[in-house]
């Protein structure tokens, strides 16, 4: 669990730090007062990129994950199109709109996100008048480039295995997480020793 508080830890005080920026989408997840998820919780995640999408902690880790792969971008852009769609109030819907479209659709934009040319018009033709749906099709196709791309990098890490606590592969022998190895030959010369 170390690892989650790390993640949390960090973000609280990311977040203490920059106060007067925009609110992080996920900040919904207070470290101190959420009960860490359950390792069957986490192995889940394993699982179903959809388990790991749904848990605000899951989101957490696989943002830090994807930070490492210079990639944060997508997830945030993920979760303002859902914050984006639980908006009713027409000035906030155009305001939020015109932020995603800025931060992460605009080709001048250092996030942009990686959109093929058909959803690129569409959502072009949606800010014509922007509703909660305008990023539909960006999202859909945002939230399919993680699951196939970065989500069997994520899966496959380091940093998820400990997590979840299962065995990592090191040349040829395997390591839990309690440090002991399982390669045969190891054994065979401790056994010696």
């Amino acid at each position: 669990m170390s690892i989650y508080w790390d993640i949390c830890s960090s973000a609280l005080r990311n977040n203490q730090e920059n106060r007067s920026k925009p609110k992080d989408p996920d900040s919904d997840l207070n470290c101190d007062a959420e009960v860490a998820p359950s390792l069957e919780e986490i192995r889940s995640w394993g699982e179903s990129f959809d388990k790991l999408m749904r848990n605000v902690a899951g989101r957490k880790v696989f943002r830090e994950f994807l930070k490492c792969e210079y990639s944060e971008e997508n997830i945030l852009f993920w979760l303002a199109c859902e914050d984006l769609r639980k908006e009713s109030n027409p000035e906030l819907i155009e305001e939020k709109a015109r932020l995603i479209y800025e931060d992460y659709i605009s080709i001048l934009s250092p996030k942009e996100v990686s959109l093929d040319s058909r959803v690129r018009e569409v959502v072009n033709q949606n800010m014509v008048d922007p509703t909660p749906h305008t990023f539909d099709e960006a999202q859909v196709q945002i939230y399919t480039l993680m699951h196939r791309d970065s989500y069997p990098r994520f899966v496959n890490s380091i940093m998820y295995k400990k997590l979840a606590q299962l065995n990592i592969q090191h040349r040829g022998s395997s390591v839990s997480t309690s440090g002991i190895t399982s390669n045969p030959a190891s054994r065979k010369e401790s056994l010696a020793a």
